[in-house]
C-alpha cells in the first residue's frame, strides 16, 4: 500500500540576486517516515524548509506540505516547526516564552507544563532564555514546534547543542513520533548524526541533490573494507571474484581492498589460490567521511580509529 505523501518537493529553485541558493531540487516524504536533509553550512537546508513552509517564495517549483492521509486534521496546526534562529527572546524566562507562543496557538497551560516535563526543561523553567546553554535553547524550541500537537514536523538543527544523552532522548522522540503515524524532515551537518533515526537522505551540495535515498544504499555503496597484503594479490582478487566477491581495488601501496568478505571467506580465498596472507587491517568508513566524499568538503577526522589490525601472517 502506498503511503500519502507528508512533504514533496518539485523542481525547487531559490536564487537570491546572483547567487543561487537552492537549484533543482526535488523529493518526497511519505507520511510515518523520518527524513534527513544533510550538507555542510550554506548547502540549502533551511532555504529548503522556508520554502516548504511557505516562508519563501520558490524562485521556480512547487512545495507541497500535508494532505489526505497524513494525519492532519481539519482546524488542526498541521505542522510544528523549529528553524534557525530559533526565534526566542534572551531576556524572557523559559515558562513565559513558551506560555507566549502557547496563547498565540490557542493551547492550555495545562500542555505547557507537559511539554516542560517531555523536553526535560521543569527545571529550568524560571530561568532568562539568554543564560542558558544551546542545548536547552534547542529543546525550548522543540517544545514551541510540539504544543500543538502536529502530525507533521519540520526540525532544523535539532541536534545542535545536544550531549549524547540528549540527543538519544531526541531519536526515541522522534521514532516514536513515525510509529504513531507522525513525520518528521529535519536538517542535519553531519550524516553520523542521522543515521540512527533517517529512513531516508537527501544529502545537497551547494543547493543541488548529492545524494537521496535510504541509508543502507548509501552504506552499500561505501562499504567498510578488509585491506589485505598478500604474496600474490592479483591471484587473491580473481579467487575472491570466481567465488563472488567483485568488489576488491588494488590501493597504491599494493594492498588489496576487499568488501563485503568476512575474514573467513578472506582466508579461504586465499588457501584456494596458495596466496600467503602477510597483514589484514579492518577499514572503517565514518559516516561523515562519505559526506565529505559526496559534498566534496574534504575529510573530516572519523569519530573512532578508522583502522584495527587483525594480525600478522606468518
Amino acid at each position: 500500500m502506498t503511503r500519502p505523501l507528508a512533504f514533496a518537493a518539485g523542481g525547487l529553485t531559490k536564487t537570491f540576486e546572483t547567487v543561487t541558493a537552492v537549484d533543482d531540487v526535488s523529493f518526497v516524504v511519505p507520511a510515518g517516515k523520518v527524513a534527513a536533509l544533510v550538507g555542510p553550512h550554506g548547502a540549502g537546508k533551511t532555504t529548503l524548509l522556508r520554502m516548504l513552509l511557505g516562508q519563501l517564495t520558490p524562485t521556480s517549483g512547487t512545495a507541497s506540505v500535508g494532505g489526505p492521509g497524513t494525519g492532519v486534521r481539519a482546524g488542526q496546526r498541521a505542522v510544528g516547526a523549529m528553524l534557525t534562529p530559533r526565534g526566542l527572546h534572551p531576556a524572557r524566562k523559559v515558562y513565559a516564552q513558551l506560555r507566549v507562543f502557547a496563547s498565540a496557538a490557542g493551547v492550555s497551560d495545562e500542555r505547557v507544563d507537559e511539554l516542560l516535563a517531555l523536553t526535560r526543561l521543569t527545571e529550568v523553567a524560571g530561568q532568562r532564555i539568554g543564560t542558558l546553554p544551546e542545548g536547552v535553547r534547542t529543546r525550548l524550541a522543540l517544545a514551541v514546534a510540539l504544543l500543538g500537537d502536529p502530525p507533521l514536523l519540520v526540525l532544523d538543527d535539532p541536534a545542535a547543542g545536544l550531549d549524547v544523552r540528549e540527543t538519544a532522548w531526541l531519536n526515541d522522540y522522534l521514532r516514536g513520533h513515525a510509529r504513531r503515524g507522525g513525520t518528521a524532515l529535519l536538517t542535519s551537518r553531519t550524516l553520523s548524526t542521522v543515521l540512527p533515526i533517517a529512513d531516508e537522505l537527501i544529502v545537497l551540495e551547494r543547493g543541488r541533490v548529492a545524494y537521496q535515498g535510504s541509508p543502507a544504499r548509501l552504506r552499500r555503496s561505501h562499504p567498510d573494507r578488509l585491506l589485505v597484503k598478500a604474496s600474490s594479490p592479483i591471484a587473491l582478487a580473481t579467487t575472491l571474484a570466481a567465488q563472488g566477491f567483485t568488489d576488491a581495488v588494488m590501493r597504491p601501496d599494493g594492498r588489496l581492498a576487499v568488501a563485503e568478505a568476512s575474514l573467513t571467506q578472506l582466508e579461504s580465498a586465499a588457501s584456494t589460490a596458495r596466496v600467503q596472507l602477510t597483514e589484514i587491517t579492518q577499514e572503517h568508513i565514518h559516516p561523515d567521511q562519505v559526506l565529505a566524499a559526496l559534498t566534496n568538503t574534504g575529510s573530516p577526522a572519523p569519530a573512532y580509529p578508522q583502522s584495527a589490525v587483525y594480525g600478522t601472517y606468518r
